[in-house]
């Protein structure tokens, strides 16, 4: 999928005392008091088409979205994080949720995919109210082989209503174990499984777009039935 500009804008902020925001915003005429703040990946940037049709998707509901890069991936254009840098990257993320309440959005879902939902996850559990709920797309449950290295320590601490999603085939985390992992969040969490789909949440690269539009509606239902965004 290719950015369209008529779809959004480049947006740059500079919060004092916070990392720079860096990303797009998506801001629909009809927009409301909801907003949704997404991140990437480890190996992406705010460009990744699922995060573009999921902003599309969140933006026709009204939602106000930046799409953001993290600080990582501001500093250099690729190679993953370092881990010394992850409290950076929160950091990053709780600027563009205030950047996003500057705008006008009164109630923030905060999102990121893979990595970024993961710091999105550990952010919220150490500032419950940086945001209304959280969405986590392809939560990077453990390394690939290693269920025994889960990456769980800080879910018993989040007070911040989840939304997870995942594929049937993603080898960061199975079904079950994702299950497993949801069950120790004390706030209520929704599940949205994909079956079929990968770690990138798409079934095959010809149906990617397909699959990415089915994430973005099943993502707002999930949101909605559960009352963790507006009704």
């Amino acid at each position: 999928m290719r950015d369209h500009p008529s779809d959004f804008t480049p947006f740059a902020a500079d919060p004092s005392g916070l990392p720079p925001v860096r990303g797009f915003l998506h801001a629909p005429a009809a927009a409301g008091d909801d907003g949704l703040v997404l991140t990437h990946g480890a190996g992406g940037n705010s460009r990744t088409a699922l995060l573009v049709a999921v902003s599309r998707g969140f933006a026709a509901a009204g939602f106000r979205v930046l799409r953001c890069d993290l600080p990582f991936r501001q500093a250099r254009a690729t190679g993953p994080p370092s881990p010394s840098g992850a409290a950076r990257d929160r950091a990053g993320l709780q600027a563009a949720v205030q950047a996003l309440r500057d705008l006008g959005a009164r109630r923030v879902v905060l999102g990121g995919l893979s990595y970024g939902g993961r710091q999105a996850s550990m952010l919220a559990a150490d500032a419950p109210d940086v945001a209304q709920a959280l969405l986590l797309l392809s939560y990077p449950l453990h390394p690939p082989g290693k269920p025994e290295a889960p990456r769980t320590e800080h879910l018993p601490r989040l007070r911040t209503p989840a939304v997870f999603v995942f594929g049937t085939r993603d080898p960061f985390g199975a079904p079950a174990e994702i299950r497993q992992a949801a069950s120790l969040v004390p706030a209520p969490t929704v599940l949205v499984e994909l079956d079929g789909a990968g770690h990138d949440l798409s079934r095959n690269r010809r149906a990617a777009a397909e699959t990415h539009r089915e994430v973005a509606a099943r993502a707002l239902e999930a949101l909605r039935s559960a009352s963790l965004s507006r009704g």
